[in-house]
């Protein structure tokens, strides 16, 4: 007997890099999630005219007279012609079973991702992370993740730490790294009760879970944080805004000497976030640039750059 699934609705536009922002906070009124993808990955990602594709999915119909009107509102405030809509039911797919198959292993500096589907054996001198990709965010396939990875990396080679944050943990893989690579317990939290959950299990899958702790926090808001700060290594993989929005408590949460490894952030947003981090005495120290997408390394002292 085949198995059914909960339908899921897709919309695409493709846009010109000016209306990327307009365009992904229209769409969020009619659809759950929305990522920008580059069209052409070779491409200048500065560039006006550079075109971004834009993606939704919802669990309900699209109510399409609504997304056209909130395109047109959108599109007309910054004088751009309202985009080409596709709007289409995806096929019942059993989803997780799909990104089993399409999750290959990646290495990431001597980071070796992999899924449980995986029957080989990890190359000799890598890390192995067992991640599947699922509800939580962060199976290592994504450019901001990567990026992370290799950041991370670099820095475990050069110094060690002793007080490690992981803030927005998703599935826990960035937390994970650096426990199984350093050896030290990390603390990783998400405003996400679920990948609190996914992260915890992720560390016993992975023999981590006696140097790893996730807890839930909206932000740098938890006692839990507050009570071990300061950190010296804190790694938040999150969006633009709120990395800017939240940069004087991750300076406060930060140690002397500390490293921030910030991505979540497509390149053209990279002066908001070194902007607020500048004004709380942090400065840039590495950038990693994957696919449209940064990874910035940020500092107070000469002893962070890597």
């Amino acid at each position: 007997m085949t198995k059914s699934h909960p339908p899921i609705w897709r919309v695409e536009v493709t846009v010109p890099l000016p209306a990327v922002e307009a365009c992904e906070t229209a769409m969020e009124t009619v659809t759950d999630a929305v990522s920008w993808f580059l069209e052409d990955p070779a491409a200048d990602e500065t560039d006006e005219r550079t075109r971004w594709r834009l993606e939704g999915f919802a669990k309900t119909p699209i109510d399409r007279a609504a997304l056209d009107a909130a395109l047109a509102l959108a599109t007309a405030a910054i004088g751009v012609e309202p985009p080409q809509v596709t709007v289409e039911q995806v096929p019942d797919t059993d989803w997780v079973a799909a990104n089993l198959r399409d999750f290959p292993p990646i290495a990431a500096g001597r980071f070796f991702i992999h899924g449980s589907h995986f029957a080989g054996r990890p190359p000799a001198g890598k890390i192995a992370l067992q991640i599947d990709a699922g509800t939580a965010f962060g199976s290592g396939e994504h450019a901001t993740t990567y990026g992370c990875l290799l950041a991370l990396d670099r820095l475990l080679r050069r110094r060690h730490f002793h007080r490690p944050l992981d803030l927005g943990c998703g599935s826990g893989i960035l937390g994970l790294a650096i426990a199984k690579a350093s050896g030290v317990k990390v603390l990783a939290a998400d405003i996400d009760p679920v990948s609190v959950r996914v992260a915890a299990a992720n560390a016993r899958r992975n023999g981590a879970g006696a140097r790893f702790r996730s807890l839930p926090s909206d932000g740098y808001r938890s006692r839990g944080i507050a009570r071990r700060r300061p950190y010296d290594l804190i790694v938040a993989n999150i969006l633009a805004r709120p990395l800017a929005a939240m940069a004087a408590d991750l300076a406060k949460h930060l140690t002397g000497d500390g490293v921030a490894v910030l991505s979540g952030l497509l390149t053209r947003q990279e002066r908001l976030v070194l902007a607020a981090h500048r004004m709380q005495g942090l400065s840039l120290q590495a950038r990693f640039r994957v696919n449209g997408w940064s990874t910035l390394v940020l500092g107070r002292s000469p002893r962070a750059r890597i």
